[in-house]
């Protein structure tokens, strides 16, 4: 650190703000907050020496820096938050969690709401419970409340276009509101037990049902009280499956840590009303932080966005902007949040519960790698290349008879897909089909460009036989790459020649590379091989789908773009839009009798 630097470091503001960190490039490498600039900064300008490890790295580093001043420490975290989330500063820590897990929302607009499963949560005044830990568990879920209570599972358009009850009436697990006038009261009871149940307070939905049992019964209601009573002993079992690990019906999440040399894991473990409902695992590279700003770093993360606050979040450890993070909290949830180490007593045992559910699944974690590593070590043996395949990339095309030809690409690194590196491609510039020049005028617009927004591959597989490769490999030569990387093929196999398994060919040998006891590998390729297929026939559907729209909605006079893009927008297909009524087409915006009578008119089968 030059004395410009470090003199600029002693000269910072006392007030509370946000310092940013760039490197000689003007790179943003961190952002920290301070409820003292001066004080905080002035740490960085100390002996080198004097620094833990990850600030040593931060004082190499840095070339410039910028402060912005905040009114209070509090605004400072939001700031320091938002702007970790938009950068993405190398040395901040960066929970990535890939996985979209799935909720379900409740639409509390709708005269009846039901439930849907969703993997993206928005703030659009919807209730979202969850997220559940897969897709499995959601639905089990869901299955136990259509058959417990009797809220309807029909999507929005069967419900506006149904007009008789489904066979979920006549099992007695759904009301009807799509067809029979039903009490919208009596509904909204049975949408709050629902949000009893998905709280975790299944408890005191029993105790509330088994006094309408109850009264029912002195009332002589009796088949009201046997429906009740049904009600209550499914819950019951229900309750029977979950595990109860407080007494005070609380609501409060445990955060565990685990760390290895290479590898950090947040486990998060959820307790609704005194139950476990289940838990969450976030991994990570970054290892230069103590523990306290890890913790510190998630909690900001992960409650900044998420549609539910626990009463309690218990960490493994002190922490000592607890009172800022609670008040931050119970600002966004509306209530008071607190911020516990507990050293003795009932919580200690669930913090060491959280504890060894970390260390588990860090083990886990530890052995999958290896897995993956060697199965990456073993398949740059079989192709002999200088390089590890780290990175594997694959195409694939999509097309019927030449119509709507797109392309698909996807991405494994380290043996496992990476989604956020798929991409799509309209074929633009052959007019008849041609798989060849598909694929040539896909791989130039892949590899052609200079803008780096992609690193390149160490492996590429092409789906195909000896010609796909040779022209593959052929394109690749004239773009002059700086950077060189594998080329193989996949062939299926020919069952009318005795062929029981795959081929892959490498330029340089006649003949398909010979897994013998390397099977594994072969299954690996195809796996790759087969999702690229996936993604590509799924880009042409949807392709091929909208352009069947437009093209029926085109030849109708007097719809234009704007009402295209509505009809679109509200019914979703043009099946949907032929069923739908000439008032609701009327009502939607911009639309009109006249148009709406133009569109039932002009798509008559």
């Amino acid at each position: 650190m030059n004395d410009r630097i470090r003199a600029k470091l002693i000269q910072a503001p006392s007030n509370p703000g946000v310092y940013l960190f760039k490197d000689e490039a003007g790179q943003l490498i961190y952002v920290g907050k301070a409820q003292n600039l001066r004080k905080r900064l002035a740490s960085y300008s100390t002996n080198i020496e004097n620094l833990d490890i990850k600030s040593r790295m931060l004082v190499k580093k840095l070339s410039f820096f910028e402060t912005i001043i905040t009114g209070t420490e509090q605004e400072a975290l939001i700031l320091e938050s938002n702007l970790i989330k938009q950068h993405k500063p190398k040395y901040n820590i960066d929970f990535k969690d890939d996985k979209r897990y799935p909720s379900l929302r409740l639409d509390v607009k709708s005269r009846y709401p039901t439930l849907a499963i969703v993997r993206k949560t928005g703030n659009d005044g919807a209730v979202y419970f969850g997220p559940f830990a897969s897709a499995q568990s959601v639905r089990q879920t869901l299955r136990i409340i259509h058959k417990t209570f009797k809220l309807r599972s029909c999507k929005a358009n069967k419900f506006r276009n149904r007009s008789r009850p489904c066979l979920n009436f006549q099992m007695e697990i759904c009301l009807a509101p799509c067809s029979l006038d039903v009490d919208r009261t009596t509904y909204l009871d049975v949408v709050k037990e629902v949000t009893l149940f998905l709280k975790g307070r299944t408890p005191f939905l029993i105790q509330k049902i088994k006094k309408e049992m109850v009264l029912a019964a002195k009332k002589q209601n009796y088949e009201t009280a046997a429906t009740l009573r049904d009600k209550m002993y499914a819950l019951e079992k229900t309750l029977e499956k979950q595990v109860s690990v407080t007494t005070d019906f609380k609501d409060r999440d445990i955060l565990a840590l685990a760390r290895d040399d290479k590898l950090s894991l947040i486990t998060l473990l959820f307790v609704r009303g005194g139950f476990l409902l289940g838990n969450r695992h976030f991994s990570f590279k970054e290892t230069l932080s103590d523990e306290e700003e890890l913790i510190g770093a998630f909690i900001k993360q992960y409650y900044g966005d998420a549609h539910f606050i626990p009463q309690e979040i218990l960490t493994p450890l002190h922490l000592e902007d607890a009172p800022l993070l609670e008040d931050w909290l119970g600002n966004i949830k509306g209530k008071k949040v607190h911020i516990i180490f507990p050293k003795r007593g009932g919580k200690t045992q669930l913090l060491k519960m959280g504890g060894q559910n970390a260390e588990n699944e860090l083990q886990n974690l530890i052995a999958s790698k290896n897995a993956e590593t060697d199965l990456i070590r073993r398949l740059q043996k079989l192709l002999k290349m200088n390089k590890a395949p780290e990175r594997i990339e694959c195409f694939d095309n999509s097309n019927i008879s030449g119509t709507s030809p797109v392309a698909g690409m996807i991405v494994f690194e380290m043996g496992k897909p990476k989604k956020s590196d798929y991409r799509k491609y309209k074929i633009k510039t052959v007019p008849k089909q041609n798989d060849y020049a598909y694929m040539a005028e896909v791989l130039r617009r892949r590899y052609g460009r200079k803008d780096g927004a992609l690193p390149p591959p160490d492996l590429l597989l092409i789906d195909g036989g000896k010609g796909q490769l040779n022209i593959a490999k052929a394109i690749l030569k004239q773009l002059n790459l700086k950077h060189d990387f594998e080329v193989i093929a996949i062939a299926k196999k020919n069952e009318s020649k005795g062929e029981t398994e795959d081929k892959i060919y490498k330029s340089g040998r006649v003949n398909p590379l010979n897994f013998r006891k390397e099977r594994d590998l072969l299954l690996f390729l195809q796996r790759i091989r087969n999702e690229a297929h996936r993604f590509a026939i799924f880009f042409h559907r949807k392709q091929r789908g909208r352009t069947s729209m437009r093209s029926a909605l085109d030849s109708i006079e007097g719809i234009g773009k704007k009402r295209k893009e509505t009809l679109l927008k509200h019914h979703g297909s043009i099946q949907k839009i032929r069923k739908a009524t000439l008032s609701e087409l009327a009502k939607l915006p911009g639309m009109n009798k006249k148009a709406a009578r133009a569109v039932k008119t002009g798509l008559v089968k």
